[in-house]
């Protein structure tokens, strides 16, 4: 059965959104799992690290097989495997149970995550794509934020095993939700789907040697890094620092994800497109000058004492932090030959949580428990921005000069 682009796009778009909130259940419930374990920071900050591992060792292999095997085929794949990890999760009896089954979860979400992009590039084009992309990335923010808000709430309720158990049941009901329907052929989008060749070991690395994908995926890597930090610590940075609730805090921070997340994504997707029309420069401008604007507003948002100014400056940034979503992963997919895209989004995925938010968290709670001050170790989420700031805007520099010189 043929399906239209439009119609692919929400279902994968909707998988995407449940494929986060399975992410990001257990930031909302960190502080019951660290008193119930018994937990430092730096073991609290693993789960995390955990998670990453799964999710970055094998994207990979499903991105090398994204670009053979039946895309459809890899994304049941992987939301059955993950919402079984969910639903493993709610029966954890120990620390190093947890550990595992997170694993579990971040490898569902690998096969996921390397080849929907490919298959949204395959039914849309140009300045569209760029479209698509940003609203398939919603799901990203809008399933990060319902994570939060999800197992806070459920918390009070039925406890954080249970808000594991059924969101892990109800994302296990879409493993099968795209089979019913034919994928499109590589290459569609540009008319060139007969002559697919797939890729080589040799092409592959060859993608190092693409100036503007490796300033992408470098600046990616900084802004992971400082992201991932920030969806683990933000909440507790909130309640051990402004006095408030596990509940008010997951609350305060999903419902702000939400909104700067749809927004920022869409805001950035639509008006990167726009003026597109009149700079070819316009996805990498807008990933320098977003972080750049966002930098300065985090660090007053880690020394503000207010908690309503601290709140507004968490929103603002996130909302700025957002603009990238779509245009980054345009820029990866446009940066690579036809043949490399899902393999190019799997080595993007493998570099940024392998250099980012792999150990970011962790990290932060080491720091955290040598210093005794999670304020004090959250200061490395501007510098990792300032890293990516200046890699991006090398990026930006690189496309005005290449379009100058046409």
């Amino acid at each position: 059965m043929k399906i239209k682009p439009g119609w692919l796009l929400a279902i994968l778009t909707g998988l995407n959104l449940f494929n986060y909130i399975d992410r990001f259940l257990l930031n909302g419930v960190l502080t019951p799992i660290q008193q119930e374990f018994g937990l430092t920071d730096g073991q609290l900050g693993r789960l995390n690290t955990a998670f990453m591992a799964g999710y970055f060792l094998t994207s990979p292999f499903f991105g090398h097989f994204g670009d053979r095997w039946s895309r459809k085929g890899l994304i049941a794949l992987g939301v059955g495997i993950g919402s079984l990890g969910t639903i493993a999760t709610s029966w954890a009896p120990t620390y190093l149970s947890l550990l595992i089954v997170r694993m579990f979860v971040g490898l569902g979400e690998a096969s996921y995550a390397s080849v929907c992009p490919s298959l949204i590039s395959d039914s849309f084009v140009g300045r569209k794509r760029n479209l698509a992309l940003s609203i398939f990335y919603v799901g990203l923010p809008l399933g990060a934020a319902l994570g939060y808000i999800i197992s806070g709430q459920l918390h009070e309720v039925i406890g954080w095993r249970g808000a594991f158990l059924w969101v892990g049941l109800a994302s296990l009901m879409l493993t099968f939700v795209l089979q019913p329907f034919e994928e499109p052929k590589r290459g569609k989008a540009e008319g060139i789907e007969a002559t697919y060749v797939p890729s080589t070991i040799a092409d592959v690395l060859n993608l190092r040697k693409l100036p503007s994908y490796v300033l992408c995926v470098g600046g990616y890597v900084g802004y992971t890094f400082a992201m991932g930090a920030l969806a683990v610590w933000a909440p507790i940075f909130l309640q051990r620092y402004h006095g408030q609730t596990n509940a008010q805090a997951t609350l305060f921070f999903g419902a702000v994800a939400v909104v700067t997340g749809i927004l920022g994504t869409l805001a950035g997707g639509y008006a990167s497109s726009y003026y597109r029309k009149t700079n070819p420069a316009a996805y990498e401008l807008l990933l320098a000058v977003s972080v750049l604007l966002a930098l300065p507003i985090v660090a007053f948002a880690l020394v503000s004492p207010s908690l309503l100014l601290v709140q507004w400056a968490f929103g603002i940034a996130m909302f700025l932090l957002f603009l990238s979503t779509g245009p980054v992963n345009t820029v990866i997919l446009d940066a690579v030959p036809l043949n490399l895209r899902s393999t190019a989004v799997a080595v993007s995925i493998f570099s940024i949580h392998l250099f980012g938010d792999l150990w970011s968290p962790e990290f932060v709670g080491f720091l955290s428990t040598t210093f005794g001050s999670l304020r004090s170790a959250m200061v490395v989420v501007p510098i990792a921005f300032g890293v990516s700031t200046l890699l991006w805007a090398a990026l930006a520099y690189r496309r005005l000069k290449a379009v100058n010189a046409a």
